[in-house]
């Protein structure tokens, strides 16, 4: 049976966001480098709550609850997105402290944080998974798919010092 996938756009303070749903869940959350002139609102309990998410986010606070995800990917993309979604609001972690957990969980020596950042490279749903609250080792904001200026806006948006990371 083939999925249907429904599209639905948000305009934040920075930039469009394309929502993507399969009715039900979300299954995708990226920003987008312009918005549909004619955006029709696609009615849904789940854009909706999306952007309900969304506006509480960008007024500077948790939302304190997620939409249904619908989490694709490999068993070990899977694992660094649940990582991720303990990542408090205002807080990160490195690439290096996941690959640590995801290697103590399998009773590895080690796990290499490029691993990591591969998978985080491969997030389908921004901001809801946010990999954007992963930072290199050395304090280095390092790649993100929104750009390097949209994450240091995402994490002082969260009350991070950003002055202390390296871009």
């Amino acid at each position: 049976m083939e999925e249907t996938a429904i599209n639905h756009f948000y305009s934040s303070p920075l930039g469009g966001i394309m929502i993507c749903s399969d009715g039900e869940k979300i299954t995708g959350l990226s920003f987008v480098s312009s918005l549909p002139p004619h955006q029709a609102h696609t009615a849904s309990p789940i854009f909706e709550e999306a952007d309900e998410w969304l506006d509480i986010y960008f007024s500077g606070k948790s939302p304190g609850f997620l939409p249904s995800l619908k989490i694709c990917g490999t068993e070990f993309q899977k694992s660094v997105y649940g990582i991720m979604l303990t990542i408090p609001f205002g807080q990160v972690m490195t690439y290096s402290e996941i690959a640590a957990v995801i290697a103590g969980r399998r009773g590895s020596p080690g796990m290499s944080a490029q691993a990591v950042g591969g998978a985080s490279s491969r997030n389908r749903i921004a901001l809801m998974i946010p990999c954007h609250r992963v930072i290199g080792k050395n304090g280095s904001l390092t790649g993100y798919a929104g750009g390097l200026e949209r994450k240091r806006r995402l994490l002082e948006l969260e009350g991070i010092d950003t002055s202390k990371l390296l871009a």
